[in-house]
């Protein structure tokens, strides 16, 4: 573990790697122990920590195995960056149609209307412009953006020092 924290890049991958776990492991917390549903835009941003966390865990195996180099670490130190700054500027669009600040996707927001058919009344409708539960002032989409944003500076950061500390 020495080894990984010797360069920025490494000591970035850690941090991105243990930040976008807790993440998705507290998202489903709060969604198997506390109730809370998400809705389809939640479940979208998902997908960079779905993305994120497995390619750090390959990034540390490669790092503490001795098989990567420092520019090839720094270069997917970077594309962690984009993928969370990517699933960062979903939540900060999911937080603004949470806000009112502009409007949704037509279908799963309240002002959706029915133009894409008959609701499928079997399953549970969560909207995407309802905030369930705000902490600190922020729903889960703030804070995803909020997290995703220094998960993105750090792997920014990493990837572009070139000294090894």
């Amino acid at each position: 573990m020495k080894k990984l924290l010797e360069t920025k890049a490494g000591t970035a991958l850690v941090i991105i790697f243990a930040t976008t776990l807790a993440t998705i492991v507290g998202a489903w917390g709060f969604e198997i122990i506390g109730g809370y549903e998400p809705c389809p835009l939640c479940l979208t941003q998902r997908w960079s920590y779905y993305i994120a966390v497995p390619l750090a865990a390959i990034l540390i195996a490669l790092v503490l195995s001795g098989n990567i180099n420092i520019p090839i670490l720094r270069v997917g130190v970077g594309v962690l960056g984009l993928v969370i700054l990517a699933g960062g500027i979903l939540g900060g669009y999911h937080a603004g149609v949470e806000w009112g600040f502009w409007p949704g996707p037509s279908s799963c927001t309240s002002g959706g209307g029915l133009s894409g058919g008959l609701p499928d009344f079997s399953q549970k409708v969560v909207l995407c412009d309802e905030v369930q539960i705000r902490i600190f002032g922020l729903s889960f989409a703030g804070w995803n953006a909020v997290v995703s944003g220094f998960c993105a500076f750090i792997g920014f950061r990493g990837a572009l020092s070139r000294k090894s500390r």
